[in-house]
């Protein structure tokens, strides 16, 4: 199994019980991001073991944005905005950008 398949698993196994909300389409625009590339599968394969870093609290950071841009009773992000929360939580490079030293893991670095 590869990284790319090995994140969506942990994604999908999220996302049980959560189908047809906010959580669910959290994980599922995880998923697009995580075939977009090994390195950004390998960063979210990474974090999902860590239970801070869940797709329901990365929902959070959306649903704050949200509710900061509320139109009367309702709270709105659109896809490319909630595209670089989800991006921004998970330490995931931009489309087209080239990867940082902040956010690549060099195990030279524990040496």
């Amino acid at each position: 199994m590869n990284i790319i398949d090995v994140a969506i698993e942990k994604i999908e196994k999220q996302q049980i019980g959560q189908k047809g909300n906010a959580v669910y389409y959290v994980g599922e625009q995880l998923k697009d991001i995580c075939r977009e590339s090994e390195h950004n599968a390998e960063i979210v394969s990474t974090d999902l073991d860590n239970s801070e870093m869940s797709i329901a609290k990365c929902e959070k950071k959306i649903a704050e944005y949200a509710s900061k841009h509320k139109n009367g009773k309702c709270g709105c992000c659109p896809p490319q905005v909630a595209d670089g929360i989800i991006r921004k939580f998970y330490g995931i490079p931009e489309v087209g950008e080239a990867p940082t030293k902040s956010n690549v893991l060099d195990l030279s670095d524990f040496l």
